[in-house]
């Protein structure tokens, strides 16, 4: 197997930005991958490298009884004014309190915009999508990961949210789709090419290169 160097998170952020426009003015790429993967940190790295981007959670817009029915959801709260150039607003789960909140969190049409979850490169949102990457990590890894990381309290919602995903990509898988593949290595992240058709313009991060500058 060739040995990839880390992919610096700057350049992968210069790569995406010179996308084209996916919905309205905004680049909107998934960050999609098995609970567990690290979706959020590598999504909270790479908001930094573009300079303070907007980061979606799915988690903000899922709930218990809709974990992955959420689509339409997401096309009308944050889709539809993205598409018109305006600042979407859309209201937060609260999973405490099994409720959405009062407030409504605002999403403003800027040049990229990440969404991260589990779902997130589905077939009903991949026209809107510039790019999809993929955590590359093994289901049974990332779940044990989760499962460690959330501790004991949240065991049941673990045990029923491993056959809910598992339902979910069986019917509607995100990996053959990707473009770019995501390895978390000691020095920070590979990026390489994903089964998906690599959008033009970012074919060199996955180019071998020196270390990560995000640790």
């Amino acid at each position: 197997m060739t040995a990839h160097a880390p992919t610096p998170l700057p350049r992968l952020a210069a790569a995406l930005r010179r996308l084209p426009p996916s919905v309205g003015p905004v680049r909107l790429v998934a960050v999609d991958g098995h609970a567990g993967s690290g979706k959020s940190t590598f999504a909270r790295r790479l908001a930094e490298a573009l300079g303070g981007a907007p980061v979606l959670r799915l988690d903000d817009i899922a709930t218990h009884t809709e974990l992955f029915a959420w689509t339409e959801r997401l096309r009308r709260q944050v889709l539809d004014p993205l598409s018109r150039g305006e600042t979407a607003h859309y209201a937060t789960y609260d999973w405490h309190e099994r409720r959405f909140g009062p407030a409504e969190t605002p999403l403003p049409p800027a040049p990229v915009v990440l969404v991260e979850g589990v779902g997130a490169g589905r077939r009903a949102l991949r026209p809107h999508l510039a790019a999809v990457l993929w955590m590359d990590v093994p289901h049974e890894e990332a779940w044990q990961r989760g499962r460690r990381r959330d501790g004991t309290v949240q065991s049941d919602f673990w045990d029923g949210w491993e056959p809910a995903e598992l339902q979910h990509f069986s019917g509607d898988p995100s990996r053959p789709f990707a473009h770019l593949l995501v390895r978390q290595c000691p020095e920070g992240y590979e990026v390489i090419r994903g089964p998906g058709v690599t959008p033009a313009g970012t074919e060199s991060v996955t180019e071998s290169e020196g270390p990560s500058a995000v640790r």
